[in-house]
């Protein structure tokens, strides 16, 4: 159950990249909040700067200004900085289940690690191998899998181990950064159900990064929009699919396949896009969308807008809301 009380708080989050081709600015001032025991869905068209944020939760990377707070505490630092429980507290199930897990390893020695690594000291062999069974039960695979190795298994059960391998160190806190995107629709069901009841279950908060629209809809409480390194538009998921503000969140609702004429009847006037989405090295002055927007005028080119609450809890950066 979603608490008033917030586990992450993002704030004014921005983070280049230095290249030989100049800074590319790859998150430029975000700011969000989500809460205990809330899935916050973070969407976007690949580049928009979505992984470069769970990059940065989790302490792949460091900001290069502006702060991540877990609770109370200022995580703003790489993770080699960071104390054992806090990453403990904090894990990550990868796009990439296959390229994750170690090829040489069982999958019983892949989700002994985290227990060994958090609790090793405290526990006996017996007492982590129960660990180990119990965190297989939870994601719905047999205990006949703790013999295979990863390449033994298909995509969505590597996944599925991923997501034990997280569990394994009794998060309060998980990114899933693309985790269905490899996979076939039935998969992703499956996974995204097991997800949803182990949230329950485990008391969990979850970032769920993707650019899959459909998914969100189902699983997230609340979600936002990213174009090219800024939130454009957030919500709570059943206003933001019943009323989206921001053109470009229209554009990308409006683009959703439909298999019905009703489904399509609920779906946002088109809003066709123009031009190619701007290079991060050279974003454009004023609203970063403006270049591919029908609707802009002289001031989306000169000024940024500001997020503001266009209904209640619903927020949106664009001149002409």
């Amino acid at each position: 159950m979603m608490s008033n009380e917030s586990i992450i708080k993002v704030n004014n989050l921005r983070k280049e990249f230095k290249t030989k081709f100049g800074n590319l600015i790859a998150v430029d001032g975000v700011n969000f909040e989500i809460k205990q025991g809330e899935n916050f869905g973070l969407v976007g068209e690949s580049g928009s700067g979505k992984s470069t944020i769970g990059s940065m939760i989790v302490g792949s990377y460091k900001p290069t200004s502006g702060t991540i707070t877990f609770f109370d505490e200022d995580i703003s630092k790489s993770s080699k900085h960071r104390s054992a429980d806090l990453k403990r507290n904090i894990q990550l199930v990868f796009q990439d289940p296959g390229g994750s897990l170690n090829p040489r390893k069982t999958i019983r020695e892949i989700l002994s690690v985290p227990i060994e690594l958090y609790a090793g000291k405290r526990l006996s062999r017996k007492e982590i191998d129960e660990r180990v069974q119990s965190v297989l039960t939870k994601v719905g695979l047999p205990l006949e899998y703790l013999e295979k190795f990863p390449r033994a298994i298909g995509g969505g059960e590597k996944q599925l181990v991923c997501v034990a391998r997280a569990l394994a160190a009794h998060p309060k806190f998980i990114v899933l950064d693309e985790p269905t995107s490899a996979l076939d629709v039935s998969m992703q069901a499956k996974i995204t159900n097991r997800l949803i009841e182990l949230q329950k279950s485990q008391k969990l908060s979850y970032l769920f990064i993707t650019h899959n629209l459909c998914l969100v809809r189902n699983m997230c409480d609340r979600l936002a929009v990213m174009y090219l390194g800024n939130i454009c538009e957030y919500a709570d998921t059943p206003e933001f699919f019943k009323n989206p503000k921001h053109p470009y969140t229209q554009m990308l609702l409006a683009s959703v396949p439909v298999v019905s004429d009703e489904e399509e009847s609920l779906k946002p006037v088109k809003v066709k896009s123009i031009g190619e989405i701007p290079s991060p090295l050279n974003k454009p002055k004023g609203c970063p969308f403006h270049p591919r927007c029908p609707k802009k005028t002289s001031i989306c080119m000169e000024e940024t807008p500001e997020m503001r609450e266009v209904s209640p809890r619903h927020f949106a950066s664009c001149h002409h809301i």
